[in-house]
């Protein structure tokens, strides 16, 4: 454990001193993202300047939404997102070869390997919306309740991070990730509102097979519903479902992978 946490600190360090020689693009990213942020807040001031309610929720609670949505966001593009992105290039260029043969797990290191320190300081800068968003709430919040929303919230970004693996391993027999990629980020947008405005099928596909509506909507119900239990359990029992899924793709698609060298 202590060798990928030396590995994992290092990267970080190169990560840093790389972004910090292209300033311009750091700025830049950083100041996309919080418009990004902006639009939704009034998309959502939008819609309750109509409608006092949406999926359950009021404005004050959609706002909690909204802040944990982007924290969301920004731990998936902080950690994983660039290294989802350049997997199919390191499959088709041969160029996966060099992070096989290193001494540790190839789906760690590939998955963790790159840290966007401009998406860094846009998780900081969600947080912060999100302690806002959480102080300006007009009823008691408890703190075992915000804990346990915080919890299930990283939860949702780990299945998040799942997802986006799962959509790019299919690369190893396909050779070409654009359609996979526009895919998970098509799907990506259920996300962004309330799982409750979804009914039927597409409500028991979107918390199930494609559980894109449970990754904020479930930690945010949590905070304000009394059922805890079945929305922790069944996060619980969705991510490791995906998680050994995305173990036995990798496995598989690693068997598949023609090298370099063949």
């Amino acid at each position: 454990m202590s060798r990928y946490l030396v590995l994992y600190l290092h990267c970080l360090r190169f990560s840093f001193s790389r972004a910090m020689e292209f300033r311009v693009d750091f700025f830049f990213r950083v100041g996309m993202d919080v418009l990004w942020y902006a639009v939704h807040l009034v998309f959502f001031w939008a819609i309750y300047q109509h409608a006092p309610l949406l999926g359950g929720w009021d404005f004050d609670q959609a706002l909690v939404f909204a802040a944990g949505l982007f924290v969301a966001d920004a731990v998936h593009m902080t950690l994983f997102s660039n290294n989802a992105w350049m997997f199919p290039l390191l499959v088709n260029r041969g160029d996966l070869d060099y992070y096989l043969v290193r001494p540790v797990s190839s789906l760690f290191f590939l998955s963790l390997r790159e840290f966007a320190a401009n998406s860094f300081l846009n998780l900081v800068i969600a947080v912060g919306v999100l302690a806002w968003a959480l102080a300006r709430y007009p009823g008691p919040l408890e703190a075992t309740a915000v804990s346990v929303y915080v919890a299930l919230l990283l939860l949702g970004c780990f299945i998040t991070y799942c997802l986006h693996f799962l959509f790019m391993v299919p690369v190893f027999w396909m050779h070409n990730a654009a359609g996979l990629r526009d895919t998970f980020y098509g799907l990506n947008r259920f996300t962004a509102r309330p799982d409750a405005i979804y009914t039927g099928w597409v409500r028991r596909v979107l918390t199930t097979l494609l559980p894109y509506a449970i990754l904020v909507s479930f930690p945010t119900r949590a905070l304000f519903e009394s059922d805890v239990g079945a929305i922790a359990g069944h996060m619980g029992l969705v991510a490791a479902a995906l998680f050994a899924l995305l173990l036995v793709a990798w496995r598989r698609g690693l068997r598949a992978y023609s090298s370099a060298s063949s």
